[in-house]
């Protein structure tokens, strides 16, 4: 069995993995976002502390997203297991 295949095809299979944690991220931004403008349309004067939370709380849950990117991005084209085969 050619070790490098499998290792190249292994992490092609890790990178689409890891691209599924970007589902996360984008349901709760939307989540956010609707609770947002529902709780603006309770409260407009707070509309203000509202949408800064509200980008504050995107803000971290796109790190999620992010994190994932990075991750598939290293394996499909820095792959530290690639120079292990021998």
């Amino acid at each position: 069995m050619d070790n490098l295949g499998f290792v190249l095809g292994a992490s092609a299979i890790g990178a689409g993995l890891a691209m599924i944690a970007g589902l996360g991220p984008g349901i709760g931004e939307g989540y956010c976002g609707g609770k947002a403008v529902e709780a603006i349309g309770r409260q407009p004067e707070a509309s203000g502390a509202i949408t800064r939370q509200m980008i504050i709380g995107d803000a971290l849950a796109e790190t999620t997203g992010l994190y994932s990117l990075i991750v598939a991005l290293l394996l499909m084209y820095a792959n530290p297991f690639v120079g292990q085969i021998k």
